[in-house]
C-alpha cells in the first residue's frame, strides 16, 4: 500500500509538469477538422525538415528545438486517416468531423449567382491567377502565427457555411466577414509581401499577402486598394480599406487564410474557433 501510494504522488507530481511542457502551438492552433489545421510533430532535427499533404510543401516550424508542420486541411477533407510525408516516411493523424450550418442569400444581380458565357471566360482567367497565387510558397517564416484581426468588429458570416445564392448552392463560404463601415483600414495580420492585386467578378479589389511558406492571407471586396504588388509590408500595416464591390450585398471586410493551398478558419489564428 505504501509503495502504491508512493507512485500515485510521482505521478502526480509528474502530471502538471507534462501539461505544462505541452506545445503552445500544438494547444493553440491543432484543430484537425475540415477546413481546420493538423499540427503534426517531426521531431527533432539540426535543420529544418520539409514536409508535405497531398503533394503540397506545408509550413514547417521549430519549438523548443522541436520541428512541427502546420498543415492546412481542406474543407472537401473526408473526416478519418490522413498522412503527412516527410524525409520518406509517411505519418498519419486524425482529422476529425466538422458541420457547417448553412447561409441563403438574395442577390438582385442574377449575373452573380449564373454567369453569362463572356463572364465565364472572365471567372476563368481570375481563377487561375488567383490558384497560382494561392499555391506560392516562399522560404521565409511567418513572422508571427497568432494572428491580428485585420479590422476590429463583429463577424457577420463564419467560414465554412454552405452558401445559398437566390435559393441555388454554391461554393462554401471561405473565409471570416467583419462587420465594419466602408472605408475601414484593413491591416496585415503578420509581416509579409503582396503577391496578387486584382480586381475581380466575385471578389471584387482584392489583394493577396504572403506571409511565408505557403501561409497566405486575402482581402477581398475593397472599396480600395493600398499596395502594389511586390511591396514587402510590415505587422499592422494597411492594405486597403473595406468595401462592397464585386458579389456583395453590402460593406464587409472578407478574409481569406490559406496553408498549403487549403482555405482554413481565419478563427483558428485570432483565438475564435468554435468546434
Amino acid at each position: 500500500m505504501p509503495r502504491l501510494f508512493a507512485l500515485l504522488l510521482t505521478l502526480a507530481l509528474l502530471l502538471p509538469v507534462t501539461a505544462a511542457q505541452a506545445s503552445y502551438i500544438t494547444r493553440t492552433l491543432n484543430k484537425p477538422v475540415p477546413g481546420g489545421v493538423a499540427v503534426v510533430d517531426l521531431g527533432p532535427a539540426a535543420s529544418a525538415p520539409s514536409a508535405r499533404f497531398d503533394g503540397k510543401p506545408v509550413l514547417v516550424v521549430n519549438e523548443q528545438g522541436n520541428w512541427l508542420a502546420i498543415v492546412g486541411i481542406p474543407l472537401t477533407q473526408k473526416p478519418g486517416n490522413a498522412v503527412l510525408t516527410q524525409g520518406g516516411r509517411s505519418i498519419a493523424f486524425s482529422v476529425g468531423n466538422k458541420k457547417y450550418p448553412e447561409q441563403h442569400i438574395t442577390l438582385k444581380n442574377k449575373r452573380q449567382v449564373n454567369p453569362e458565357p463572356d463572364d465565364l471566360k472572365r471567372i476563368d482567367r481570375e481563377l487561375a491567377e488567383q490558384v497560382k497565387a494561392y499555391r506560392s510558397f516562399s522560404p521565409a517564416l511567418p513572422s508571427n502565427l497568432i494572428l491580428d484581426k485585420p479590422v476590429n468588429g463583429p463577424l457577420s458570416s463564419k467560414f465554412g457555411v454552405r452558401r445559398f445564392f437566390n435559393g441555388e448552392e454554391r461554393n462554401p463560404h471561405a473565409g471570416l466577414d467583419f462587420a465594419v463601415p466602408a472605408g475601414t483600414p484593413i491591416k496585415t495580420p503578420a509581416n509579409g509581401k503582396v503577391i496578387l492585386v486584382g480586381d475581380y467578378f466575385f471578389n471584387g479589389r482584392t489583394v493577396f499577402v504572403d506571409h511565408g511558406q505557403g501561409f497566405i492571407s486575402m482581402f477581398c471586396h475593397m472599396s480600395k486598394i493600398d499596395v502594389k504588388p511586390g511591396q514587402t509590408l510590415r505587422r499592422g500595416e494597411v492594405v486597403g480599406r473595406v468595401g462592397s464591390t464585386g458579389r456583395a450585398t453590402g460593406p464587409h471586410m472578407h478574409w481569406n487564410v490559406s496553408l498549403n493551398d487549403a482555405r482554413v478558419d481565419p478563427a483558428i489564428f485570432i483565438g475564435a474557433f468554435q468546434p
